[in-house]
């Protein structure tokens, strides 16, 4: 439900703004679908969970472009294809039962901070996010994404595009360290890394409007872990290197009449 609430969050004051500063129509497309994705970075299973899309247009103006995997955000400044403001995300907790040895757990995390991004007119964008743990893990976790994009209007969008992921000493001590305790315990060699790049990544999104109201969208996600994270004894003992994402859903978009 985390992409759902973040949506929701971001919807409310973009609404108020509109309401404030232009008497047009606001469309709205709600998309909602299902996704196969890890069960938590490093995991070798997956899981299915709901996969949810919110995105808003004034009046006859076209729905702005997001990535698949981008952070739930709020563009406070937006000039000349430059944009920046606050992201937020939650990631799911990491229970020692999900990885089948006691090597500690994760909470859920509520992770919050900013975004920049660069587009250049309906065909390339550069955008990078750097988020803070507010409980969980408590580090620094980061990306920087490029996108190629295809459109048509709101008709099709098609993009894809790589990704480096990138955290602090924190963040990968909690999900790829093995402290001295947790390695007495499950007996792997303790395991202390440091920060950097523990990830790279492509992903492609589509969206294809079949009607007026009604539409389809997709993603795919392929993540190779690198660095500190692939040499962890947890990865190589009970986890993958290889993460792979992808979901489908169905668009539906009305209008608020003002």
């Amino acid at each position: 439900m985390k992409k759902l609430l973040l949506a929701v969050a971001a919807i409310l004051p973009a609404w108020s703004a509109a309401h404030a500063q232009d008497s047009r129509d606001i469309r709205v497309r709600v998309g909602l679908g299902a996704q196969v994705r890890p069960r938590f970075i490093g995991a070798d299973g997956t899981s299915v969970v709901p996969l949810f899309h919110v995105n808003l247009a004034r009046g006859a103006k076209e729905f702005s472009f997001g990535a698949p995997d981008d952070s739930p955000s709020i563009a406070l400044f937006s000039k000349n294809g430059f944009s920046f403001g606050p992201a937020g995300n939650i990631e799911g907790r990491r229970r020692e039962s999900d990885v089948g040895a006691p090597v500690g757990s994760v909470s859920r995390t509520f992770e919050a901070g900013a975004f920049a991004q660069y587009l250049v007119g309906d065909s390339f964008r550069l955008r990078a996010e750097l988020l803070k743990g507010i409980n969980g893990h408590e580090g620094l976790v980061g990306e920087v994404a490029a996108d190629k994009i295809w459109r048509n209007g709101d008709r099709y969008v098609v993009s894809v595009g790589p990704r480096v992921l990138f955290s602090d000493a924190r963040y990968e001590r909690a999900y790829f360290g093995v402290s001295p305790a947790a390695s007495l315990a499950s007996g792997l060699p303790a395991y202390r890394p440091g920060g950097g790049v523990h990830g790279v990544a492509v992903a492609s999104g589509v969206s294809y409007e079949l009607s007026r109201n009604w539409g389809l969208f997709g993603y795919a996600r392929y993540e190779r872990l690198v660095g500190h994270a692939a040499k962890s004894p947890i990865i190589r003992a009970f986890g993958s290197r290889d993460q792979l994402s992808g979901g489908i859903g169905l668009n539906y978009t009305f209008t608020i009449h003002r």
